[in-house]
């Protein structure tokens, strides 16, 4: 790495209004200082743009989702949209205060993290989202439309010109923090027209296509659940009893896996339909650790770097594009993954029974937490499976997620579903008329979420291309 002089002068350092002398500010500004100068460019501090800048609220009592609303924390704020997994989310009183409630087209980002490298994540709410609450550790902004596009700063804000700008933020003891003033000082590149609008289109469509495949696969597992007329909702029971022999032929000795609401769902899909176990109709190949040495963060990464996977990296039935660490194309290359597009992945450590499927444009390396599964030729003929209609299956609580956590055991902290506990997952056969309407959705889904993928990928790589012309 080259070693870079900066004069600042010392009027400049008394005049800084949080008194900053750390180098990585002072190199931050100036690199805005001479995009703005030396190029004639529009350069604007956030504070001009916004129409308000405003923190959620703590709220440490919680409610179910029959009775609240979402309350959206620093760990839903995904790129572009947020993490919508149930299992992920907490819900509060539908009656908190209007002040805290995200509106449409509103951006939220993180105010406060681990490290530095994890700020410069936003998403943008659309209708969907509008009434949601937002925590303390998040800072929601409202862009005044007639400066700029809130599709644009949201781009922008996801951007390698957000991310360079995290030294503006404070360091803590255990954590940094975006102050609203900090956040305020940020400054916004904006392009001439004839890239800005191309980038607010496109934009906008990602956050259409977001909730159109969220919809549809929403529509497939409300089909699938009429097909099979599974229970959906669980009887909370404060004791139950079960016998010796289903005890031991299970082999797993805790009381959840023998609840009688799993138990009893499993039983009626096996009484209903034809069933095959998981492991006879597909290869079941879990992921690789790349090794925290060969770790690197998105501002550094390179073009041809892969996104790691971890259990914490698939939201929303998807890989997250933009997960916390890359690995290089030669790591990813030396662990033989071979994903391809079509392949289901189901995690089984730690967050267990959260599902995606790999789409074209996704470039990933998975971690051991999250294993690919792959249809067999012979069953995707001979029962007309898909490998839509497989993700399907798991994706559905009743048919993937509960069967899943009954056959999870927990480790010194960790819980972990064992390959072996994997492959007993029951998939039943459907008729062919039956598999064919719920692929279609599915599959109309993820060319959605791929085509969305292809525009992200187009917007960043427009705007974190000019950084780079800058920043050489």
């Amino acid at each position: 790495m080259a070693l870079r002089t900066l004069n600042i002068d010392l009027n400049n350092l008394k005049q800084e209004p949080f008194n900053r002398f750390d180098v990585k500010f002072y190199l931050v500004s100036d690199f805005f200082d001479t995009i703005s100068k030396k190029y004639h460019l529009s350069v604007e501090p956030l504070s001009k743009l916004k129409e308000s800048i405003i923190s959620g609220s703590y709220i440490d009592t919680y409610t179910n989702k029959e009775n609240g609303i979402p309350y959206l924390r620093v760990a839903d704020i995904k790129p572009f949209s947020f993490d919508e997994n149930e299992e992920d989310l907490a819900y509060v009183s539908k009656n908190v205060a209007e002040k805290i409630k995200i509106k449409e087209n509103d951006i939220l980002v993180a105010r406060t993290q681990a490290t530095i490298d994890k700020l410069g994540t936003a998403s943008i709410a659309d209708k969907s989202i509008a009434g949601w609450a937002t925590s303390q550790h998040t800072t929601r902004i409202t862009v005044d439309t007639k400066k700029l596009s809130p599709f644009y700063l949201a781009a922008y804000l996801n951007s390698k010109f957000f991310k360079a700008q995290a030294a503006l933020a404070s360091h803590g003891d255990t954590r940094v923090e975006m102050t609203h003033s900090q956040l305020g000082q940020v400054r916004v590149f904006i392009p001439e027209k004839k890239v800005l609008d191309p980038i607010i289109e496109k934009v906008s469509k990602v956050i259409k296509y977001n909730r159109e495949a969220l919809d549809l696969i929403e529509e497939a597992k409300k089909e699938f659940l009429s097909i099979t007329k599974l229970k959906t909702k669980a009887v909370k029971e404060k004791f139950f009893s079960g016998d010796l022999k289903t005890l031991t032929e299970f082999d797993i000795w805790n009381p959840t896996c023998h609840l009688p609401f799993y138990i009893e769902n499993e039983k009626k899909l096996k009484k209903s339909f034809k069933i095959l176990p998981l492991g006879q109709v597909a290869d079941i190949k879990k992921g690789s650790e790349a090794g925290s040495d060969n770790y690197e963060i998105y501002l550094n990464k390179k073009e041809t770097d892969f996104a790691f996977i971890r259990t914490s990296d698939i939201i929303n039935n998807e890989i997250d594009l933009f997960p916390d660490y890359f690995v290089s194309q030669k790591i990813t290359s030396s662990l033989n993954q071979d994903l391809k597009a079509g392949d289901v992945l189901f995690t089984k450590d730690g967050k267990i029974g959260q599902t995606a499927m790999v789409t074209e444009n996704d470039r990933a390396l998975i971690a051991s937490g999250v294993s690919r599964i792959r249809l067999k030729r012979e069953f995707a003929k001979e029962h007309k499976f898909t490998p839509e209609y497989l993700f399907i299956c798991l994706s559905v609580k009743e048919t993937g997620f509960y069967p899943a956590i009954r056959r999870t055991v927990v480790g010194t902290t960790i819980p972990h579903l064992r390959e072996e506990r994997m492959k007993q997952i029951s998939i039943p056969i459907l008729s062919e008329e039956q598999i064919k309407s719920l692929t279609e959705k599915v599959k109309k889904a993820f060319k959605l979420k791929s085509e969305r993928k292809k525009l992200i990928n187009e917007v960043l790589r427009e705007i974190d291309s000019e950084y780079e012309k800058f920043n050489r």
